[in-house]
C-alpha cells in the first residue's frame, strides 16, 4: 500500500531554513489520502470515469517532468540575458539541449497551452480566446498527457498546465489527460485581490506587488504550494515504481508581479534600464498594436492616468515593471531549483526526462507594449530545453547529484549549455518530440483537415536537432537534406483595424482580422487578413496590414519593410504564407 506523503508544514520548519531555502517549505498542512490503484488520491476526488485505455506496461522509456512557466520570455542567463539571475534553470540548460529560437503558436495562455498539449495549431483547436473546449467545439483530440496515460504512465498535473476554466472543461481535461484531478494551489484565489501594501499603508490590487510571504493569506504563495505538491507527488510515484508524467505549471512571471520581496535585492535600481526600443514603430500598422489593457486595470497603473491606447508609461514606472518581472523570474528559478534538487534526492534524475518551457513571452516596453497579445518575437519566443539522461549527458549513477540547488543570493552560476540549437522550432512539436524521447510511437502527421482524427500531430519531432553526447550537432538551420528550411507559425486575432478596449483579447464572435505570421531564420512576416468567425474562413484579398522584418539588420523588429519601395516585390514573395505546407488546406475565400 502507498501512503500519502505529507507536505512540509509548521512555522518552526520555515524559520530553520535560510532565506532562499524557505521556498521549499510551506504551512498548508497534511492531506488525507486513500488508495486508488497504484496512486494516493485526495479524499475529495470525484470517481474516475471509465474509458478505454492501453493497459500495457510502459516501454523502456523514461519518466517525464514537464515544467511550464507563464509569460516567460527567454530572460535567462542561459539565453544570454546579462541582468537576470537564473542559476538553477541555467544549470538545467547546461545539461540539456537548449533551443534558442522556439516559438509559441499564439501569444495568449489558453490557446497556446491547448495548442502544444494537443499538438494542433489554433486554427485546428479553434480556440483563440478562453471560451471554448476543443473536444466539444473542434474535435476530440488526444492530448500529450493522455497519450502517455494510455501507454501506461501515471499522469499528474500541478498548478497552471492547462488554462483553468472553459477552455479545459473546468476540470483541466480530467479524466482524459490526468490519472487524478489536477492540483491547484489554494492561495491562487488571492492573486488579484487587495494584498499589495501601498505607500499609503493600505492594501491594493496592484501590478507591482513584492510581498512578505508570512503576511499573505495562508502564509504562502501559489507557486510555493505547487512546488510542495510536486515534490509530494514525486515521493508517491517513486514508491509506486510506476512510470510517471508530471506536469508542473508556474504562475509567475505572469502579472500581477506578486513575489517574495527579498528577490528585489537581486536587482538594484541602478542596474535597471529601459527597453532599448521603447517607442511604437513608425511603420507599424495600427491593427498590429495591442493596448495592454490587463495592466491598465491594476490600481497602481490606473492611478497614473495613462493615455489610451499608446501611453507612454512614465519611465520610472517602466523600470519598476522590468525590475519586478526580473525578480519574478528569479523567484521561479529558485522554485525550479528546489524541484530539480528533490528529483536528485529521490534518485530520479537518472531516469527522468526534464522539459522546461513557457506558454509565450511578454513585452517589457519593446515597441511601446507591456503584454503578450502580438506576433512579435518578444511575445512569441520562449525558452525550450530538454534534459535527457544518456543523451544530453552521460547516464548518471544512483545517488549522483545532477541538479544541486543553487542559492541565487550567494552563488552566481555561468554554466555553458551542453548543446545549443539555433533552429527555428515550434511548441506544437512538443507532443511528437516527447513521445519519441520516451520510446513511444510517434503520432502520425495530421492530414488536412484533421477535425475527425483523434490522434495526430501538426508539429514534427525535434530529435533530429539533438546533438549527441558523442559530438554530433544534429542538422543545421537549413533543415534535413531534401527538406524545407524550418519555420515557425503564429497568429493573433483582432476585433478591428485600430486599437480598442478588446483588441488584446477579443471574443471569437468579435474577431474580424487574423494576423498570420511566419518566422524563418532570416525574417518575420505577418499578414493581417479578414477573418469570418462564424465559419472560420480567411479572405486573402482583404489585407488589413503587413509587417516584414529582417533578422540580420533588424533583430528587434523595429523597422517594418513591408511597404518599402526597395522590398515591395520581395515582401509579396516572402509573406505568401499560404504557399507553405502548414496552411495549404486552410478554408479560404
Amino acid at each position: 500500500m502507498i501512503r500519502g506523503v505529507p507536505r512540509l508544514s509548521g512555522k518552526a520548519q520555515k524559520q530553520d531554513l535560510p532565506l532562499a531555502d524557505r521556498w521549499g517549505a510551506g504551512n498548508s498542512g497534511r492531506v488525507r489520502v486513500w488508495e486508488l490503484g497504484m496512486l494516493a488520491v485526495p479524499l475529495h476526488s470525484p470517481p474516475r470515469k471509465k474509458k478505454p485505455q492501453n493497459l500495457a506496461a510502459p516501454a523502456d522509456g523514461m519518466n517525464v517532468l514537464f515544467i511550464v512557466a507563464d509569460d516567460l520570455r527567454p530572460a535567462l542567463g542561459s539565453y544570454g540575458d546579462p541582468v537576470v539571475r537564473s542559476p538553477n534553470i541555467d544549470q538545467l540548460a547546461s545539461r540539456s539541449v537548449v533551443f534558442q529560437n522556439a516559438f509559441a503558436q499564439q501569444a495568449v495562455c489558453a490557446p497556446s497551452r491547448v495548442s502544444f498539449l494537443t499538438g494542433r495549431r489554433p486554427d485546428t483547436t479553434r480556440l483563440y480566446d478562453f471560451n471554448s473546449y476543443w473536444r466539444a467545439h473542434a474535435g476530440n483530440y488526444s492530448t500529450l498527457p493522455q497519450y502517455f496515460q494510455e501507454n501506461g504512465y501515471i499522469t499528474l498535473s500541478v498548478g497552471k498546465v492547462f488554462h483553468p476554466g472553459v477552455s479545459s472543461n473546468h476540470n483541466d481535461d480530467y479524466p482524459y489527460s490526468w490519472t487524478t484531478p489536477a492540483f491547484h494551489p489554494s492561495s491562487e484565489k488571492y492573486e488579484n485581490t487587495k494584498v499589495c501594501k501601498g505607500k499609503d499603508g493600505e492594501l491594493h490590487a496592484n501590478l507591482i506587488c513584492p510581498v512578505d510571504v508570512s503576511e499573505m493569506p495562508e502564509g504562502t504563495l501559489p507557486d510555493i504550494q505547487s512546488t510542495e505538491e510536486a515534490i509530494r507527488l514525486l515521493n508517491i510515484v517513486k514508491e509506486s515504481k510506476s512510470k510517471f508524467f508530471l506536469a508542473v505549471g508556474y504562475h509567475k512571471p505572469h502579472i500581477p508581479f506578486r513575489y517574495p520581496q527579498e528577490f528585489l535585492k537581486l536587482y538594484p535600481w541602478e542596474n535597471i534600464t529601459l527597453a532599448p526600443d521603447p517607442d511604437v514603430p513608425k511603420g507599424l500598422p495600427s491593427v498590429a498594436y495591442n493596448p495592454w489593457m490587463d495592466i491598465r486595470h491594476r490600481e497602481d497603473v490606473a492611478a497614473l492616468n495613462i493615455s489610451f491606447p499608446y501611453g507612454p508609461i512614465p519611465e520610472d514606472f517602466q523600470r519598476q515593471i522590468r525590475q519586478s518581472y526580473f525578480a519574478s523570474v528569479s523567484y521561479v528559478d529558485t522554485l525550479v531549483g528546489r524541484l530539480l534538487s528533490a528529483l536528485d534526492d529521490m534518485e530520479l534524475s537518472h531516469n527522468t526526462i526534464v522539459v522546461f518551457t513557457a506558454d509565450h513571452g511578454w513585452s517589457l516596453g519593446e515597441h511601446g507594449e507591456w503584454a503578450k497579445y502580438s506576433n512579435f518575437d518578444v511575445a512569441t519566443r520562449v525558452p525550450l530545453m530538454f534534459y535527457v539522461p544518456g543523451m544530453t549527458v552521460p547516464t548518471s549513477h544512483l545517488g549522483e547529484r545532477i541538479f544541486p540547488f543553487i542559492n541565487p543570493f550567494t552563488q552566481v552560476s555561468s554554466p555553458v549549455a551542453q548543446g545549443k540549437s539555433g533552429e527555428i522550432v515550434e511548441l506544437v512539436s512538443l507532443f511528437p518530440t516527447l513521445a519519441e524521447l520516451a520510446g513511444l510511437k510517434i503520432p502520425p502527421v495530421c492530414p488536412q483537415p484533421s477535425f475527425l482524427v483523434p490522434l495526430c500531430a501538426e508539429g514534427q519531432s525535434l530529435l533530429r536537432y539533438f546533438p549527441s553526447i558523442h559530438g554530433g550537432q544534429g542538422n543545421n538551420s537549413k533543415g534535413a537534406k531534401g527538406s524545407d528550411p524550418p519555420v515557425a507559425f503564429s497568429q493573433y486575432p483582432r476585433p478591428g483595424d485600430t486599437p480598442d478596449w478588446n483588441s488584446d483579447l477579443p471574443l471569437l464572435k468579435d474577431i474580424k482580422v487574423m494576423g498570420y505570421s511566419i518566422r524563418t531564420a532570416d525574417y518575420r512576416c505577418t499578414l493581417w487578413l479578414g477573418f469570418n468567425p462564424s465559419n472560420f474562413t480567411v479572405n486573402l484579398n482583404d489585407v488589413h496590414g503587413g509587417e516584414l522584418y529582417f533578422t540580420a539588420s533588424d533583430p528587434s523588429q523595429d523597422h517594418n519593410k513591408y511597404r518599402s519601395d526597395m522590398h515591395g516585390s520581395l515582401a509579396k514573395k516572402l509573406c505568401n504564407v499560404w504557399e507553405h505546407r502548414i496552411w495549404g488546406s486552410r478554408p479560404l475565400l
